[in-house]
């Protein structure tokens, strides 16, 4: 139980460090914080839900892969090598993939001009919310910076 125990806090440890070092990386978890917000007043079913979800976390783990793997590859060798840069492209490629199928998913689930309409209302009706969004949006670009 004690390994199991170590696992887990060596792998929060990993997302902690490599948040505080990956600008990326918090830029995928502040993107995930608020689709997750706005999927609420999309009325998402079950099986969207699953997908947003699961794309979320996929981004995410390839993002720490990644990391992993420019690490590992600076520690390899710090001077320019041809494999170690392709390496280096192909894990970053591997994260743009993912968000470029979540960006064509978030279209198909969430391009639904009455509700885009009625949030924007829900906003407009409410300035101290809109107020609030918009401070969080400045905090988030500060986390993420």
């Amino acid at each position: 139980m004690r390994k199991q125990i170590k696992s887990f806090k060596n792998a929060f440890r990993g997302i902690h460090s490599a948040l505080k070092e990956e600008s990326h990386l918090r830029f995928h978890f502040v993107a995930a914080f608020y689709v997750i917000v706005f999927s609420f007043c999309f009325e998402l079913s079950a099986l969207k839900w699953a997908v947003v979800l699961l794309l979320i976390t996929s981004i995410i783990a390839a993002e720490l892969f990644n990391t992993a793997i420019e690490r590992l590859c600076d520690r390899v060798t710090p001077e320019y090598d041809g494999l170690i840069k392709f390496a280096k492209d192909a894990s970053a490629a591997a994260v743009l993939v993912l968000s470029t199928a979540a960006i064509a998913i978030a279209f198909l689930f969430y391009f639904d001009t009455t509700k885009i309409k009625n949030l924007c209302v829900f906003f407009l009706n409410n300035p101290i919310l809109l107020i609030l969004f918009i401070i969080s949006i400045i905090i988030s670009v500060i986390y993420i910076v």
